[in-house]
């Protein structure tokens, strides 16, 4: 159900997202570097590359550290209920909610055997499967200790529903990897919704809830917000598979087609599997064939496959319903268009990126 029309922000051009996130990357970047100074060398040179921080050999790095779209969820949800004066009180549980971030991210990279990100090798294949685990079982330290150690009347709140955020995150990792072990024809598509909420649709959640939280807000709406938060989370995440798939690889970093390769069941790729279409059924074929070898052409036409079954049109169509959705949520707990506008701008910014 979508918030009536009268009572949305009005739309962003994108400039004004890209506004927030440079903002919210300049205010976290600090208390980011500040935790990581306290990590044993070992780890510490490990988590300084993989934010791009710092080359293998310890040298200066500029490489990006991300994006920053959580901890600009948090500055902006607290900033829209609370005032300026919340958005800088919130800057530590932004962190946080960053730290975590990077955690799952140096966790996925060693299960799903991902060799680049942000057009670098991943920490695993740069120091070893064990030392980018352990550098992200750090990290996640470091961002419940930000929490404890915060005199915000939030903290301890924020730190229990970050908590809870991590267990339904390995919960969503946990039902990913389940699903890969299985054939293309025992996965079902609300098996798939599921655990992509949980994977990426809690954080982002969460990160709209702590800004609530920092901004004093009423239960309902920390819960509204936690739900906006999901729901546009499932669109990014949507999105994100889509562009896994037919995303330019000089924008993304990653090869094309890499999650066809990898056989990931993906949600383009288990929606067209479920289209009972004839290309369904050669999706289905090809899948059950693991390749022995990047083939640029056998990859090509998976993707064509996904495509002619239905795949991408199902995953952009279901992006903008959940957007619709998410809409509806943030309408509920922030009423006023010109309040909500920030984080209206980090939803669309998320859901009509291409890289």
């Amino acid at each position: 159900m979508a918030a009536p029309r009268d009572s949305r922000p009005a739309s962003s051009d994108g400039h004004e997202a890209a506004e927030i996130l440079e903002r919210a990357r300049a205010s976290v970047d600090p208390e980011l570097r500040a935790a990581l100074d306290t990590l044993p060398g070992s780890m510490r040179r490990i988590a300084l590359y993989h934010f791009g921080w710092e080359h293998a050999d310890g040298r200066p790095a500029a490489a990006h550290a991300g994006k920053a779209i959580r901890p600009a969820l948090v500055l902006t949800a607290a900033a829209a209920l609370g005032g300026p004066g919340a958005r800088t009180t919130a800057v530590r549980a932004a962190a946080a909610v960053e730290l975590i971030h990077n955690f799952t991210l140096l966790h996925d990279d060693v299960m799903d055997r991902d060799t680049t990100r942000r057009h670098r090798p991943t920490a695993w294949t740069v120091f070893g499967d064990a030392d980018a685990i352990l550098a992200g079982d750090a990290l996640q330290a470091l961002a419940l200790g930000l929490l404890a150690e915060d005199p915000h009347p939030a903290s301890r709140a924020a730190a229990a529903r970050l908590a809870a955020c991590v267990v339904e995150l390995c919960a969503g990792q946990h039902a990913d990897t389940a699903l890969e072990r299985r054939g293309p024809a025992e996965v079902t598509l609300d098996e798939v919704l599921a655990m992509a909420e949980a994977k990426t649709g809690a954080l982002l959640g969460c990160a709209c809830a702590l800004g609530a939280l920092y901004a004093g807000a009423a239960d309902e709406d920390v819960e509204a917000l936690d739900t906006f938060g999901r729901e546009a989370g499932l669109a990014f995440q949507l999105i994100d598979d889509v562009i896994g798939i037919w995303g330019d690889p000089h924008r993304t970093g990653k090869p094309a087609g890499a999650d066809l390769a990898a056989r990931k069941k993906s949600l383009p790729v288990v929606a067209a599997l479920a289209s009972n279409t004839p290309a369904a059924a050669e999706l289905a074929a090809l899948y059950e064939v693991p390749y022995e070898k990047e083939d640029a052409a056998e990859i090509a036409r998976t993707a064509l496959a996904v495509e002619r079954a239905g795949g991408r049109d199902w995953a952009q169509g279901q992006a903008a319903d959940r957007m619709s959705r998410a809409m509806y949520e943030l309408a509920r707990a922030i009423p006023e268009p010109e309040a909500a506008g920030g984080l209206l701008a980090l939803a669309e910014y998320v859901t009509r990126r291409s890289d």
